[in-house]
């Protein structure tokens, strides 16, 4: 405190003078109201202690608005800020003296000598107010916080304008605050609470928010005339506004004829201090306030600003209401951590760069998740974060002929669409085969083994009935007849070489025998939304056992629904949440058990390590159970550099393209998608998703310890009840047929091939040896024309034991 300041004066006396002199002030009000001319008679002065006695004295509890940050998971890089009023409370030792000083001379220079109430300046207000002069206030700056207090702990709107308007009873309840107020704090303490609570104009409140605003400096960095400048603003900062023209005028004029001079007068500083303040410049532009997710300090975080908002809206310890939430999110004041990898997140965006534009129509969209913990590490698109705006507007005409008729335009390049997350209007989109992994793991949950076989067909005749109209329906019929994409892939496969060729004609019979509805339950364990209407009806329990094509991935899924989906098999079968939060910590410094994932298991631990064990096959790693024989993105492996998992995806005529590629440490999803105009005839290409999604991966883990995936610590779930297949060399048909079924498998006819068998019997099977129960075997027919007996080559037998190949380097 400044040398000048006199002690306060707190004696009894005094003190009684005060509440007094208060009471008389109340009486004239009270007095004046009903009987305008008894004033100041006796009357006046019953009626002014009664009224005052009256009158509340504690004032209610409240918090002012706090600014709510939010950081990446580094905990220092700041990504955005949300708040209602632009605030941060700072301690009075953080505020230069300067600032301290100039709000007394310019909001109540008898601060230090008063008790709340300046009876003087309450006495000319009134007398002057009655006699039509222009109108006084002689608010103290302890009554200006009371009344800003009133209006914070104000529960109604009807209690905020009772609290601010301009009556003598509202004065007087000030008054009376102002005097209990002033036993209970110190001139500091009160101080200290009116600079972190004043607004200041531009969408400032406190005097942290205004020096970073007007300044862009810390509170106590401000020099004397910037100090006084601010000091100045308050007592109308629209009129005090210094980016207008006229509000620029007055400030400097109330700045240095007033604030400034008052200083001096107090003894705060020195005429050569003020005389040199009066030198420094009013600035005519502001800082530009950054707010909420559009207000990213980096462009490509807003996706996943977006995310964390949603998350926060959407979860109801913040509150009853999403408005009750949003007031605690931009009132609240916390330090928020989030989930977000800075530099994985900028790799991630630089990849999509190098391989998509961002004016182009389709979306590449990837989103990472950290197996075992839920945590999203990156969400990152080909698109800018950004309102397009009305009125300049960048983006292209819809790819929707629909909407392009009617001058809609499409989501490229700015959007707000929750593009990678879902949400809104955004229910997903269908991503083909990556679905096929709910199948596998609902058969080995039904304890179909690993090594499993079923001969696929070209095209299969199922058991699912569709409109007979459809394309996809079996001519003549109404059971719908799915094909393999592009065409062919018949032949014996079990679960690494169906999965590892994504054999459409091996998982929909093996869907049909689990049963659909457990496909799609196994689905909703993992995370699967369902956003999409028509999706939420066909996936209730009483229908979902007649949606064949599921397992082909016709529901609509989005990035961040398949990479935590995939998390969950790398975390041994535990599914977690989907979580932006590292953590959350109150103003007060508390952390919130808000946020972190409560995994549950949503399969069993052996299932889950089988099922990564068949999913390593797609992606060019090898298998530690069985044999791959073919994968569909290949490159993966090789450029990761770990031991990896995954699967990609193609729709109907190539209209989507995906792939989803996971390590112990990261699973990586990524979608290439028409987000205006699913239906478009576009081919997307895997050239493009498949590079993004395996870099971004390979950058993710460079420098990370190799870690192995863990094997099932069951054996059976990966052969079965493998049972010896019957020698049925150069048997009649029949009765080969007839041994192969005693002995407990599927029998099968198969080609024709050359053997020293009579033409017409068998000529051997295929697999030979070993295979699992119920499992396929093919009878090869001789075709009487020598050579050495067949042997079995066909893709998908399962080795009599596991292989040694170790995993390429």
């Amino acid at each position: 405190m400044s040398s000048w300041i006199r002690r306060r004066d707190h004696n009894v006396f005094a003190n009684g003078f005060v509440l007094l002199v208060c009471g008389l002030i109340t009486g004239v009000v009270v007095a004046a109201a009903a009987f305008p001319f008894a004033a100041m008679s006796g009357l006046t002065l019953r009626a002014g202690e009664s009224a005052f006695a009256s009158l509340p004295s504690e004032l209610k509890a409240f918090k002012s608005p706090q600014i709510s940050r939010v950081y990446a998971a580094d905990n220092k890089t700041q990504l955005t800020q949300f708040y209602d009023e632009f605030r941060s409370d700072v301690p009075l030792n953080d505020i230069s003296t300067f600032m301290r000083d100039a709000m007394v001379a310019a909001e109540d220079r008898e601060f230090y000598r008063h008790n709340g109430v300046d009876l003087r300046g309450v006495a000319r207000a009134l007398v002057n107010n009655k006699q039509g002069g222009a109108k006084q206030g002689a608010s103290t700056i302890t009554m200006q916080w009371v009344r800003m207090s009133l209006a914070y702990s104000a529960t109604s709107p009807s209690d905020v304008i009772e609290a601010t308007k301009d009556t003598p009873k509202r004065k007087v309840t000030e008054m009376k605050y102002a005097l209990e107020l002033e036993k209970q704090l110190t001139k500091d303490q009160i101080l200290e609470r009116y600079l972190n609570i004043v607004p200041f104009g531009k969408q400032t409140y406190g005097i942290f928010a205004a020096s970073r605003v007007y300044f862009n400096k810390r509170p106590k960095d401000l020099t004397l005339g910037q100090a006084a400048m601010l000091a100045g603003i308050v007592r109308a900062p629209s009129g005090y506004d210094p980016t207008t023209p006229e509000g620029h005028e007055e400030i400097e004029q109330r700045r240095n004829a007033y604030v400034l001079p008052g200083m001096v007068e107090m003894g705060a500083i020195t005429q050569a201090q003020a005389d040199k303040a009066i030198k420094e410049p009013i600035p005519r532009e502001v800082r530009p306030v950054s707010n909420g997710c559009v207000s990213v300090a980096k462009n490509n975080w807003g996706f996943f600003c977006d995310y964390f908002y949603r998350w926060w809206m959407g979860r109801e310890e913040f509150g009853p209401t999403p408005y009750d939430r949003e007031r605690r999110l931009k009132s609240g004041g916390y330090r928020i951590t989030t989930t977000l990898d800075v530099k994985a997140q900028q790799k991630a965006r630089s990849r999509i760069s190098d391989l998509i534009s961002e004016k182009n129509k389709n979306a590449l969209l990837l989103a990472a998740v950290q197996p075992g913990t839920g945590k999203v590490r990156l969400l990152a698109a080909n698109r800018k974060y950004k309102l397009d705006d009305p009125e300049k507007p960048q983006n292209k005409i819809s790819s929707d002929p629909r909407k392009a008729r009617n001058g809609v335009r499409g989501s490229y390049p700015n959007t707000t669409n929750p593009l990678l997350t879902g949400g809104g209007d955004i229910t997903g989109y269908q991503a083909g085969s990556v679905m096929k992994i709910f199948t596998l793991i609902a058969a080995l949950e039904k304890n179909y083994p690993l090594a499993y076989t079923i001969k696929a067909e070209k095209r299969y005749q199922s058991k699912y009935i569709i409109d007979r109209g459809n394309r996809s329906a079996c001519e003549g019929t109404h059971y719908w007849c799915p094909s393999n994409s592009g065409g062919g892939g018949e032949g014996v496969y079990n679960m690494w070489t169906g999965f590892g060729r994504s054999i459409n004609t091996y998982f929909v019979p093996l869907e049909e025998r689990v049963g659909a509805e457990n496909v799609v339950a196994v689905a909703k364990r993992f995370g699967i939304q369902f956003r999409d209407s028509s999706d939420a009806e066909l996936a209730k329990p009483g229908n979902a056992h007649q949606w064949g094509a599921f397992t082909l991935g016709v529901s609509a899924t989005t990035p961040l629904d398949m990479a935590n989906a995939y998390a969950t098999l790398a975390a041994d079968g535990m599914h977690c949440p989907p979580t932006p939060i590292e953590q959350i910590i109150t103003r007060e410094g508390q952390k919130l058990d808000v946020g972190r994932s409560h995994c549950i298991r949503a399969t069993d631990e052996n299932v889950a390590r089988a099922a990564v064990d068949a999913a390593r096959c797609p992606v060019g790693d090898s298998s530690l159970l069985g044999r791959c024989n073919g994968s569909t993105a290949r490159d993966t492996r090789w450029a990761v550099g770990h031991p990896v998992f995954g699967k990609t995806g193609t729709t109907d005529r190539d209209r989507t393209a995906s792939l989803v590629a996971g390590t112990t440490s990261l699973v990586v999803a990524g979608y290439l998608v028409n987000p205006d105009y699913q239906n478009h005839r576009d081919r997307l290409r895997h050239e493009q998703v498949n590079p993004a999604v395996y870099r971004t991966l390979a950058d993710y883990m460079d420098g990370r310890e190799r870690v192995q995936f863990k094997r099932p610590e069951n054996r059976r779930i990966a052969y079965g009840d493998r049972r010896s297949i019957p020698d049925v060399e150069c048997d009649p048909l029949n009765r080969a047929r007839n041994r192969l079924e005693r002995a407990g498998f599927s029998v099968d006819i198969g080609r024709e091939v050359d053997s020293t068998c009579p033409a017409g019997t068998a000529a051997g099977t295929d697999p030979s040896g070993r295979t699992v129960k119920n499992g396929v075997v093919v009878i090869q027919v001789s075709s009487g024309r020598g050579g050495e007996p067949a042997t079995p080559g066909a893709p998908g037998a399962p080795p009599s034991r596991p292989p040694g190949d170790r995993p390429p380097r």
